[in-house]
Formats: C-alpha cells, sequence, structure tokens
C-alpha cells in the first residue's frame, strides 16, 4: 500500500454551534458539507451502536480538510472522559494551519477571546514564525507563517 495524501483530519467537539464558529467564522475555513449519519453502515465503521452523529466538513483555501465530529448519541457529558489536553500527550494533539501573519492572526483572535500559549515566536531556523491557540473544547491549534 502507498499512501496518496492526507484526506482530512478529523476532530471531535462537544458543541458543534461553538466549533463552527471558531473553525469557520474567526479561522475562515469554509463548510463543503453539514450532515448527520446513523443507522448500520456508521455503527459498523465506527463499533459502536446507535451512533448519530452530525460532521460538518470545513476546507482552507488550498482544500485541506477537517471533519468536525459531535456525537448526538452516544452524548458525552461535560467533563466525562475528557482526558487532559496537552501538547505532549501520545496520538493527535494539534491541526497546523498556514497563515500569512501570524501577528494580525494572534492580535485578532485574542481579541475574539481565544487563549493561546504564547505570543508568537520565530524558529530557531529563522523559517517560521509560530503561535498555539486551542479552539473551544480546549484542541490545540497552530497558526505558522512560513518566513
Amino acid at each position: 500500500m502507498k499512501v496518496k495524501n492526507i484526506r482530512h483530519c478529523g476532530i471531535v467537539v462537544r458543541d458543534m454551534d461553538k466549533s463552527v464558529r471558531f473553525y469557520c467564522g474567526l479561522l475562515g475555513l469554509k463548510i463543503v458539507k453539514d450532515y448527520t449519519d446513523s443507522g448500520k453502515y456508521i455503527d459498523t465503521v465506527l463499533g459502536m451502536q446507535n451512533v448519530d452523529l452530525r460532521m460538518v466538513k470545513c476546507v482552507t483555501e488550498d482544500g485541506g480538510m477537517i471533519e468536525l465530529l459531535e456525537y448526538l448519541m452516544p452524548k458525552k457529558k461535560e467533563g466525562s472522559d475528557a482526558p487532559e489536553i496537552r501538547l505532549d500527550n501520545i496520538g493527535g494533539t494539534h491541526v497546523a494551519f498556514t497563515v500569512g501573519n501570524v501577528d494580525g492572526e494572534y492580535a485578532r483572535l485574542a481579541g475574539e477571546g481565544v487563549k493561546f500559549v504564547s505570543k508568537p515566536v520565530i524558529s530557531p531556523d529563522g523559517y517560521a514564525k509560530v503561535a498555539f491557540c486551542q479552539d473551544p473544547d480546549g484542541f490545540y491549534i497552530e497558526l505558522v507563517q512560513v518566513l
């Protein structure tokens, strides 16, 4: 087998409307599909039972895709099964987006109440300027400006 490309990154969210406001309203991704899925296919694919799922597929200007997933059933309660989100956890910890002006995005998003780890910092090799922020559920987003 040979992988052809990265298709998308899936992010499970607690509140789809909040997450759409963040990813599409603040970060500027475009919704290409918004739907719910339930039944035998999704139960089989996920290895679960009685799944009811809302999915919103969002793309960047160059076609990179993220898939936001809100489980309507089984529904998680606030704080349940929520591991501490840290950048050094094993497994997926963040998604990175290229931006034209990371300082401008930092100022704009911080002004909207988005939480950042630090102000933008230039990488030691001088290649990029980077800042990490968090989405409404605490998932990390890396904003990268190639210098």
